[in-house]
C-alpha cells in the first residue's frame, strides 16, 4: 500500500447524529483513512453528548473552527419536545448550527452538486442556483413567550446610557404566543460583502430578496445596508466583473427563480435561506446533492451537508435493514474541508486528492451507480439502486 498523504495542520471535526453519523464513520473508513493521514480535532456533537456537556461542546467546536481555520460538520439533531422524551434530555438545547453560525457569523453558501444524468424538476433550469444565507440572528437567535391570557405585549429597549424606547407588539385578547428577533448592522454588512465577493469571484449576477413592504424597519434595514455596501464598496467592482445586482421582494424572487434558467447567486436572510436552499436542492435533484459552506469574516470556513440526520433511515438501520441513504453531500463536506486545509497549508497533494474524490463520486453516478433518491430521477434509469455501503464502495473503486 502506498504511503498516506500527510496533513500539516488539523481540521475541526464535528460528528453528528443518527444515519448521517453512521455514514460519517463509513466515509472516513472507506474513502479517507486509506489515503490520508487524517489530522482532526474531534468534537462529538451527538445529542446525547450535547446533553452530557450542557451544550458546552457546541461552543467549543465553533471556537475550534475559528482557531484552526477549517471545520467539517456532520448533520445534527435540533431537539424538540418529542426528541427530549426520546433522548431523556435535561433541556431543549438550541440548534447547534445556529450556535455555531452565531459564533462564526458570516454567510452560508449552498450550491447543488450537478450531474448531467440527473435532470432538475424545474425544466427551465440550465445552471445551478447558489443560495447565500445570512448566518446570524433572526428566528435562530429569537426569544419566545407563551402568553397566558389578555394583556399587552411590548418591545422594550434600554440603552446603555439609560435611555428607553417602547413599542406595542400586540394587545392580546386571550392566550397566544409572541416572538422577538434581532440582527446587527455589522453582521448584515458582513453578509452583503461576502455575497458580493462570492458573486464577483464566480461571475454570477446577484439577487437579494426580503419583504420590506411588510417589515418596513427590520427587512428595510437589510435592504438599506445591502444597498449601501453595494453603492460604496462594490458597484464599480461588479461592473468591471460584468455582473449585476438588484433587490426584489422574496415572493417576486421565487416567481422569477422557477421561471428562469438559474445561474445566479440568491442572497437571503437566515430563515429565508434555510427554506429556499431546501427548495433549490430538492428541485435540482436531491437534498443530499447540495454543498454548504459557512464563510466567517475572520477567514474561518466550515463545511457541512445541507440536509438533516435522515431519522427514518436510521430507525430502519437500527433494525438491521439496509438503507439507500445518499452520502454525496457528506463526502463533499469532507473534500471541501480537505481542499481548504490544503490551500491554507500549501499542500497540493492533499488538494489533488480532494478533487479526485469529488470526481470519483460524480463518475460513479454518471456510470449508473447511485442511491435510490437519484435512481428515481436519472436518465437513463440505472438497473438498480445501491444501498449506502454499495455506493461508497463504488466511489472507492474510482478514486
Amino acid at each position: 500500500m502506498t504511503a498516506r498523504i500527510p496533513m500539516k495542520n488539523p481540521i475541526a471535526e464535528l460528528d453528528g447524529d443518527e444515519m448521517t453519523r453512521v455514514l460519517w464513520a463509513l466515509v472516513k473508513e472507506k474513502l479517507l483513512l486509506p489515503y490520508v493521514d487524517l489530522k482532526t480535532e474531534y468534537y462529538d456533537l451527538s445529542l446525547s453528548n450535547r446533553d452530557a456537556t450542557n451544550d458546552a461542546v457546541t461552543a467549543e467546536s465553533a471556537q475550534a473552527i475559528l482557531r484552526l481555520g477549517v471545520g467539517v460538520k456532520c448533520a445534527t439533531i435540533t431537539a424538540n419536545a418529542a426528541r427530549k422524551t426520546e433522548y431523556n434530555l435535561k433541556a431543549l438545547y438550541p440548534s447547534p448550527n445556529a450556535t455555531i453560525r452565531s459564533i462564526l457569523d458570516g454567510t452560508v453558501f449552498r450550491k447543488p452538486i450537478a450531474v448531467s444524468c440527473i435532470r432538475p424538476s424545474v425544466s427551465t433550469w440550465k445552471k445551478p442556483i447558489v443560495i447565500a444565507r445570512h448566518a446570524y440572528g433572526d428566528i435562530y437567535k429569537s426569544a419566545e413567550m407563551l402568553i397566558p391570557g389578555p394583556g399587552t405585549v411590548e418591545l422594550v429597549y434600554r440603552g446603555a446610557d439609560g435611555s428607553e424606547k417602547r413599542t406595542v407588539v400586540a394587545e392580546m385578547k386571550g392566550r397566544g404566543v409572541v416572538l422577538g428577533m434581532h440582527n446587527l448592522d455589522e453582521s448584515i454588512k458582513s453578509f452583503a460583502r461576502a455575497c458580493f465577493l462570492y458573486a464577483i469571484d464566480e461571475k454570477l449576477p446577484i439577487w437579494f430578496s426580503a419583504k420590506d413592504t411588510i417589515s418596513k424597519i427590520y427587512d428595510g434595514r437589510f435592504k438599506a445596508l445591502f444597498n449601501q455596501v453595494y453603492e460604496t464598496e462594490f458597484k464599480d467592482k461588479c461592473a468591471a466583473a460584468g455582473i449585476t445586482y438588484f433587490y426584489t421582494l422574496i415572493d417576486d424572487a421565487v416567481a422569477r427563480a422557477v421561471k428562469g434558467e438559474g445561474g445566479f447567486l440568491w442572497a437571503c436572510k437566515n430563515y429565508d435561506g434555510d427554506v429556499m436552499s431546501d427548495m433549490v436542492a430538492s428541485a435540482a435533484g436531491s437534498l443530499a446533492m447540495m454543498t454548504s459552506v459557512l464563510k466567517s469574516p475572520s477567514g474561518a470556513v466550515e463545511y457541512e451537508a445541507a440536509h438533516g440526520t435522515v431519522q427514518q433511515h436510521y430507525y430502519r438501520w437500527q433494525k438491521g435493514e439496509k438503507t439507500s441513504t445518499n452520502p454525496a453531500a457528506l463526502i463533499f463536506a469532507w473534500t471541501g474541508a480537505l481542499a481548504k486545509r490544503a490551500e491554507l497549508d500549501g499542500n497540493p497533494e492533499l488538494g489533488s486528492f480532494a478533487k479526485r474524490l469529488e470526481q470519483a463520486v460524480l463518475a460513479a453516478i454518471l456510470a449508473g451507480d447511485m442511491t435510490a433518491d437519484l435512481a428515481l430521477l436519472a436518465v437513463p434509469a440505472p438497473a438498480k439502486a445501491l444501498d449506502s455501503r454499495e455506493f461508497i464502495d463504488a466511489v472507492a473503486k474510482r478514486i
